[in-house]
């Protein structure tokens, strides 16, 4: 069983802010990101994901709400990456970067960066924006029909990938004797054209030590399922039950088997929200009291687990029958919620056997048990 950590301000919860243990008055400071992905490595979470968007946290979907008792505004999340990388070990990076309202270039050659900084260890979360007010950040631009933002976010992944691969292995020859440092033979135009991108190429970033980074998403409804089966490595459902979980975890098995890929070279992962206590009633008492802190009954997109860590840990191994290969955990209210993962429900899996104890790979795709893949224009 995988186990990754969701990243989001003061908590997944909009009120976590207010928690006297809270660290809100460092949301925008490099520390604070810095110890939450060293508590994480300390529980050996196999990666962490760090969430981003362009516009202000809304409780609105169209425009901003105007609330000043909400956390609002974020750091970029690759450059919190960035920052975080050099000063860890072992476990993934994957910030969210958006496909709608960014160019496929500079997305290739941030998360190739990170991947040399972290040696190995950096994913790419490609996030999809959907919102028309986002658009007015970037040009402005109008954001289209949901169909064409998701058939520009396959182009620009497919564009990102290609652009990895532009440099074969040992593209860089640095021979001083002969003044050469790049043997162009290994260089490759991607010739790229599509609906969305024309893209020549080639990147300006040699090829990243994974040779191709992770690659997650979000998929939640048909449309997503057909973009992350194509474009994916790690897809991540938001399910509100075990029914739910089970029925999704076929869906996407479908979709890949549409898209011609073999379902054992991905993985899917389920969202879940915690809120853990060593008494499961303190645990609903603490949540219960933050919901009436924020005005209003939290109801989160996914899952919501409120209990003990023991309690919880009998849970992923049942659902890992239901067809997931890990568990993207959402800390209700950090620190708190992140200790209790870390420090507590970690030490119960490892009990019943469900995790493993080290890390067994220095890089990303090893610690998933995905192969590092071959390069494709080497291989023609």
């Amino acid at each position: 069983m995988y186990l990754a950590l969701a990243l989001s301000d003061a908590g997944w919860h909009p009120a976590a802010w207010r928690e006297p243990t809270a660290r809100a008055g460092e949301l925008f400071t490099a520390r604070y990101w810095v110890d939450q992905v060293r508590e994480a490595q300390s529980g050996r979470l196999d990666f962490v994901t760090i969430e981003d968007s362009f516009r202000l946290q809304s409780t609105r979907a169209d425009r901003p709400d105007g609330r000043t008792d909400h956390v609002r505004g974020r750091l970029d999340a690759v450059l919190i990456a960035a920052r975080v990388a050099p000063v860890t070990r072992h476990i993934g990076i994957v910030p969210a970067a958006t496909t709608t309202l960014t160019e496929p270039f500079r997305v290739s050659t941030q998360i190739a960066t990170l991947d040399y900084v972290s040696r190995g260890r950096a994913g790419w979360h490609a996030q999809l924006s959907t919102h028309h007010g986002n658009g007015g950040y970037v040009g402005p631009r109008t954001i289209p029909p949901p169909e064409a933002v998701f058939g520009e976010a396959a182009d620009h992944v497919e564009v990102v990938r290609r652009l990895w691969d532009s440099w074969e292995d040992g593209a860089e020859i640095r021979d001083a004797a002969t003044g050469r440092f790049i043997d162009r033979d290994r260089l490759h135009c991607i010739d790229f054209e599509g609906s969305y991108f024309d893209v020549k190429g080639p990147s300006i970033t040699p090829r990243p030590p994974q040779g191709q980074p992770i690659v997650t998403t979000v998929a939640s409804t048909d449309t997503a399922d057909r973009f992350a089966a194509r474009s994916a490595d790690i897809v991540f459902l938001t399910p509100r039950d075990e029914v739910e979980l089970a029925q999704r975890t076929g869906e996407i098995d479908d979709a890949l088997a549409d898209a011609g890929r073999d379902p054992t070279l991905s993985h899917v992962f389920a969202d879940v929200v915690v809120f853990l206590d060593d008494d499961a009633a303190a645990a609903a008492s603490r949540k219960g009291r933050l919901d009436a802190l924020d005005g209003a009954v939290y109801r989160p997109d996914t899952l919501v687990f409120t209990g003990t860590p023991a309690q919880l840990s009998e849970q992923p191994i049942a659902w890992t029958e239901l067809g997931c290969s890990g568990f993207r955990l959402r800390p209700g209210a950090v620190p708190h919620d992140l200790y209790a993962i870390t420090r507590s429900l970690v030490a119960e899996l490892r009990n019943r056997g469900a995790v493993r104890r080290e890390y067994e790979s220095s890089t990303l795709r090893g610690v998933l048990g995905l192969a590092r893949p071959a390069n494709r224009y080497a291989a023609t």
